[in-house]
C-alpha cells in the first residue's frame, strides 16, 4: 500500500515522493495510523527499520497548519550524531512546507540553540544533557509541547541517561502525546513506559530483537594480533566501503592510523572527537572521500548512510544489542548489505552470546590467501594482562623509591640542615644579618648583608630604624622630626 493511504497533507506526500519512499516499511505502516488518532504509541523496532519517519510523520502531518512560534514537539535522542541525522530526515521531509526544526547537543555553542528556543522552532531534537543545560535558563520554556518522541530508549538507559530524562520530563506538559521508540524493552525501560504513556498501542514487542532480513553475516576466526593485517586484506579486496567498530578510543586511533599508513583513506569517529570533527568525518564517509569510517559505539544508533555496503566488527561487541545495531547500519530501507566480525579466542564467549540473542549460528568464513601465520608487524594494543602487570611493577618501583628517600631523610636529621646553638642563626646562611649575641653592636657597614652604619655610629638600641609610635623617624642621623636630614654616608 502507497503511503497516500495515511491521508496525509498532500505537501508531505510529495516530500516523501521526492524521497524516493513509495510504500512505507512494516513498522511505519503499524505506527503511523495510531499515532495520526493521537494515540500513545510504544514501539518495540529494530535499527534501520524506518522508525524515524514512522514517528516524524505523524507529529509533522499535525503540526501543518498550526499557528507558528510556539515549539510543540520534542524528540530526545541519546547521540548527537542521531540528533543530526533525525534533523536531516525532517528537513527531508518538510521541503515543501513552513516547519521548522533544530537540533540541540553538546560539544557546539549554545548561542544558535539558544535562539531556537527564543523563537519557537516547531521541533527541537536533542540530547538530554544539553536540553538540561538550557533548563537552567529562563528562555528554554517548552509549556507548547503536544508531541514527545523517545528514540532509542534503551541506549539511553546503556549511557545513563534515564535520570536525565526523568528531569527533563519536569520541564514539559504533561498532557502530550508520547511515541516511544526502543530496540529493546529491559526492566528499567519497561517502567519507563509505564511511567510516561497512557494506554499506548503497543507495536512488535512481541518479536525478538534480530538485524535486518538483507544483512549477510559472516565471522572470520583470527588471532587478535592479526585483526588489522586481516582487515586490511578484506579492504584490498571487494569491499568498497566499511563502518569498521572497534571497543575503545585508543584501538580506534591506532585502527585509523595503520590503515592510513597502509594508503586506505580513512576517518575516525569517538568521544574524544570534537563536535566538529565528528561532523566531519561523517560527512566525508557519506560522501566518499573516505573509504572506511572508525567509530566506538557511541556512532551504532546515529549513522545513516545511503546504500552503506558493509559493517565490520573489528571487535566483538559484549553485548548481543549492540551488535544488532552495530550491523544494522547496513541494510537500512530494506536494502542489502554485508556485516564481517572479526573473531579472536578469547571473544568466543561474547560471539556465542550473540548467536543465542539472534537464533542462529553465523557461518565462519576463512580467506585462502591470507597468512594466518605471520607475526605482525605492531600491536594495536598492549595486552590487558600485560598492561596490569607492567602497572603493578610500576608501582612496586615507587614504593621502593619512596622509603629509600625516607630512610635518607632520616639520616641526615630530617632534610640534611646542619645542626646549630639554639636560640643561633647559623653564619654565612643567606643574604640577612649575621647573628649577634643579645644586647650585642650591630656590625658596620660592609660586614653581612645588613644596611650600613649610619653617622651616629651604632644604631639606638631598642629604637631601631622604625618609625616609633607610628610618627617620624628618631633625632639625631637620619631625619630629625621626620624632616629631611643629611644624607647618611655610606653606599646604597
Amino acid at each position: 500500500m502507497p503511503f497516500s493511504q495515511f491521508k496525509l497533507h498532500p505537501d508531505l506526500l510529495r516530500g516523501l515522493k521526492d524521497l524516493g519512499f513509495a510504500r512505507p516499511t512494516p513498522i511505519q505502516a503499524d505506527a503511523i495510523p495510531p499515532a495520526l488518532e493521537g494515540k500513545d504509541v510504544l514501539a518495540c523496532a529494530m535499527t534501520g527499520s524506518g522508525k524515524t519517519v514512522a514517528f516524524l510523520l505523524p507529529i509533522l502531518n499535525q503540526l501543518i497548519g498550526k499557528p507558528r512560534g510556539t515549539t510543540r514537539a520534542l524528540i530526545i535522542t541519546p547521540t548527537r550524531e542521531l540528533a543530526a541525522q533525525i534533523l536531516e530526515d525532517l528537513k527531508d521531509l518538510t521541503i515543501h512546507t513552513p516547519i521548522n526544526g533544530a537540533a540541540v547537543f553538546g560539544g557546539v555553542g549554545m548561542g544558535p540553540q539558544e535562539h531556537a528556543f527564543r523563537s519557537g522552532v516547531d521541533v527541537i531534537v536533542g540530547t538530554p544533557g544539553r536540553l538540561l543545560d538550557h533548563f537552567r535558563a529562563p528562555y528554554a520554556k517548552l509549556n507548547g509541547i503536544e508531541f514527545l518522541v523517545l528514540d532509542e530508549a534503551d541506549r539511553m538507559l546503556d549511557m545513563g541517561f534515564l535520570p536525565d530524562i526523568r528531569r527533563v520530563l519536569r520541564h514539559i506538559p504533561k498532557k502530550r502525546q508520547t511515541l516511544f521508540f526502543s530496540a529493546t524493552m529491559p526492566p528499567p525501560i519497561a517502567q519507563l513506559t509505564q511511567e510516561m504513556l497512557h494506554a499506548p498501542v503497543t507495536i512488535n514487542l512481541e518479536r525478538r530483537s534480530q538485524p535486518a532480513t538483507g544483512i549477510t553475516q559472516a565471522v572470520y576466526p583470527v588471532l587478535q594480533p592479526l585483526k588489522a593485517p586481516l582487515l586490511l586484506k578484506l579492504l584490498q579486496g571487494e569491499v568498497q566501503d566499511a563502518l569498521v567498530f572497534t571497543r575503545t578510543k585508543h584501538r580506534a586511533d591506532r585502527l585509523a592510523k595503520y590503515l592510513a599508513a597502509h594508503k586506505v583513506s580513512v576517518e575516525r569517529i569517538h568521544g574524544n572527537r570534537s563536535q566538529a570533527q565528528r561532523t566531519q568525518a561523517l560527512e566525508g564517509f557519506k560522501k566518499g572521500r573516505y573509504k572506511v569510517l572508525v567509530a566506538t559505539d557511541i556512532a551504532a544508533r546515529g549513522i545513516d548512510v545511503t546504500a552503506l555496503g558493509h559493517v565490520i566488527n573489528f571487535d566483538v561487541p559484549m553485548q548481543p544489542e549492540d551488535y544488532i545495531h552495530r550491523v544494522g547500519r547496513t541494510a537500512r530501507a530494506e536494502m542489502t548489505g554485508s556485516a564481517f566480525t572479526l573473531v579472536s579466542s578469547e571473544e568466543e564467549g561474547d560471539l556465542r552470546a550473540i548467536e543465542k540473542a539472534i537464533g542462529r549460528r553465523l557461518p565462519r568464513v576463512t580467506v585462502p590467501d591470507f597468512n594466518y601465520e605471520s607475526a605482525p608487524a605492531e600491536r594495536l594494543e598492549v595486552p590487558h594482562a600485560q598492561r596490569i602487570a607492567e602497572i603493578r611493577a610500576r608501582k612496586a618501583e615507587e614504593r621502593v623509591r619512596a622509603r629509600a628517600n625516607a630512610e635518607r631523610r632520616a639520616m641526615h636529621g630530617g632534610g640534611g640542615r646542619p645542626a646549630h646553638a639554639p636560640g643561633q642563626r647559623p653564619q654565612g646562611h643567606g643574604g640577612g644579618r649575621p647573628s649577634q649575641g643579645p644586647g650585642g653592636p650591630r656590625p658596620s657597614s660592609g660586614q653581612g648583608g645588613g644596611r650600613p652604619q649610619g653617622a651616629g655610629g651604632a644604631r639606638p638600641q631598642g629604637a631601631g630604624y622604625g618609625r616609633p609610635g607610628g610618627g617620624g623617624r628618631p633625632g639625631g642621623p637620619g631625619r630629625p622630626g621626620g624632616n629631611r636630614g643629611p644624607r647618611r654616608p655610606g653606599p646604597r
